[in-house]
């Protein structure tokens, strides 16, 4: 990334082991590579979590929003850019563009994200990070996509209850983000995959989960294509939310 731009653009292959049995890069995989930009433009910019860290703050993902028109096949080059739309006092919303190795944006993202305190696990206020400076880095640039909407499952089916390993924690002692995403899809058939692609995926995490929790998956099909899942663990408090959009 140049320095003080407020463009952020990393590039990246995908990878055999990055892709699904279609030769396509997996949702999980560009999700991933979603955060890490976020978390490498926040560095460049100067509130990455190394910083918070050492304040016992660090950053919690809210809401993520992926639409795709394409994706990259295997050991295809592609880039992603990511930059800021707006900071509120507790909440900022990022933006991502996916890039083809042709120079053409062929997806989006949107996400929002929170910073809490490690300790109290409570929400800090984003207007005092470095007086305020966070602001300067707001960028206009167009995302083209519907910021992620409210999804409710009142009639959802109990299809699943899968308890918590290793694997799921990540450094902050809770399950990873993404393998909220991993294993969602992995309520869908093989077979969906063969004849289908996700067009559009979002989810809105709501409450942490922990190694050992025994989390029930529900799914709501809302037309042949569209399905809301949400996730509960423990006498049902709700973990996070998803809507899985699909086109052929």
């Amino acid at each position: 990334m140049e320095k003080n731009s407020k463009v952020g653009s990393y590039n990246f292959v995908a990878e055999p082991f990055h892709v699904d049995f279609t030769g396509r890069l997996t949702l999980s995989v560009l999700g991933n590579h979603l955060l890490n930009c976020a978390g490498f433009h926040a560095a460049d910019c100067g509130f990455g979590i190394a910083f918070l860290n050492e304040n016992r703050y660090t950053w919690v993902l809210s809401r993520l929003a992926i639409e795709l028109e394409d994706i990259p096949r295997q050991y295809e080059a592609f880039s992603i850019e990511t930059w800021v739309e707006n900071v509120y006092r507790l909440f900022t919303d990022r933006n991502f563009a996916l890039v083809n190795k042709e120079g053409k944006e062929v997806g989006y993202a949107r996400s929002v994200w929170a910073m809490i305190n490690m300790e109290t696990r409570k929400l800090a206020d984003l207007l005092t990070l470095h007086s305020s400076s966070i602001v300067n880095y707001v960028c206009d640039k167009e995302c083209p996509i519907a910021k992620p909407g409210r999804i409710k499952v009142d009639k959802g089916a109990h299809v699943l209850d899968y308890q918590t390993k290793y694997s799921d924690i990540d450094i902050n002692g809770h399950v990873n983000s993404i393998k909220y995403i991993e294993h969602i899809l992995d309520l869908f058939s093989i077979e969906t995959f063969r004849e289908k692609r996700i067009k559009r995926f979002e989810m809105a995490y709501v409450a942490e989960s922990y190694y050992g929790d025994t989390l029930s998956f529900y799914l709501q099909e809302e037309s042949e294509d569209q399905f809301d899942i949400e996730i509960r663990k423990g006498a049902g408090e709700v973990v996070c939310r998803s809507k899985v959009i699909f086109t052929r």
